[in-house]
């Protein structure tokens, strides 16, 4: 079963999210990293299917929400559909959503545990990441279109192996627009102003880490360092060695065994 529900945003765009499963099964509720939609997401969700509910978003492209805005809307997207309790699977950039859902009061959707794919909770190299967003916010739309196809050539290699994320590649590179690009920025820039640590010294929930052991986005050692010294609820992770950043895209069908195993033990 598939349901697609809408909320509006403070933009033309809409908070979209798609429901696949029943509601009956435990709910995983994927939160996409910073290009911010479900189009790489297809063949860990293709591994996963019939075992969840599996719930995913397309972020609007705002550029005035903050993170407790996406949390919010994330949530109430939820409970208007009628899923009141679930697992997160927060990949990178959602990783400071899901503290934000964390930290909502009142807290109507009872987050069961976090799952954190390349995600943070500070991020370790606040500098680089605003140095990102000034370069991103700058580059001009043409260099841009010729990263994207360099990136085109690598990723229609790299998912070689995960025939759904690679059929769904021409979606991922049609939304890679210049309103896409800000919002992007924008996401940057509410990462680099960001400080979950308050929340994450205090969560006592399952949380556990997958991460791609070749990372120049995110140091997971580091992150699963201080969750290990800092964080109650840090249940331990897992490296996978052949695969990047997006760990979900790139090793889809192990990180799906783990998650189940994850959440099933919990």
């Amino acid at each position: 079963m598939i349901n697609d529900l809408q909320v509006k945003s403070d933009e033309t765009e809409t908070l979209q999210m798609r429901v696949t499963g029943s509601t009956d099964q435990p709910a995983l509720i994927y939160l996409p990293g910073l290009h911010g939609d479900w189009t790489l997401i297809s063949s860990f969700k293709a591994a996963i299917a019939g075992r969840v509910c599996f719930v995913e978003y397309t972020y609007p492209r705002t550029m005035q929400w903050s993170l407790e805005d996406y949390a919010r809307a994330c949530q109430q997207a939820l409970l208007d559909h009628g899923i009141t309790k679930g697992w997160l699977l927060a990949e990178s950039y959602g990783s400071q959503i899901a503290w934000a859902m964390l930290g909502l009061t009142p807290a109507e959707f009872r987050i069961q545990g976090i799952i954190l794919a390349g995600g943070f909770v500070r991020h370790p190299a606040p500098w680089g990441v605003r140095g990102a967003q000034f370069l991103l916010s700058r580059l001009p739309l043409s260099l841009m279109r010729a990263g994207m196809a360099i990136y085109g050539l690598y990723a229609r290699f790299r998912h070689l192996h995960a025939p759904e994320t690679k059929a769904s590649l021409a979606e991922f590179f049609a939304r890679r627009t210049e309103p896409d690009r800000q919002a992007a920025a924008h996401r940057l820039h509410l990462i680099a102003g960001n400080d979950p640590r308050t929340i994450a010294q205090v969560t006592r929930i399952p949380v556990y880490y997958l991460a791609g052991l070749i990372d120049p986005l995110v140091p997971w050692p580091w992150v699963r360092a201080w969750l290990g010294k800092n964080c109650p609820g840090y249940r331990g992770g897992r490296t996978f060695y052949g695969a990047d950043h997006n760990v979900l895209a790139t090793s889809p069908r192990p990180a799906a065994e783990q998650v189940i195993h994850w959440l099933m033990q919990d």
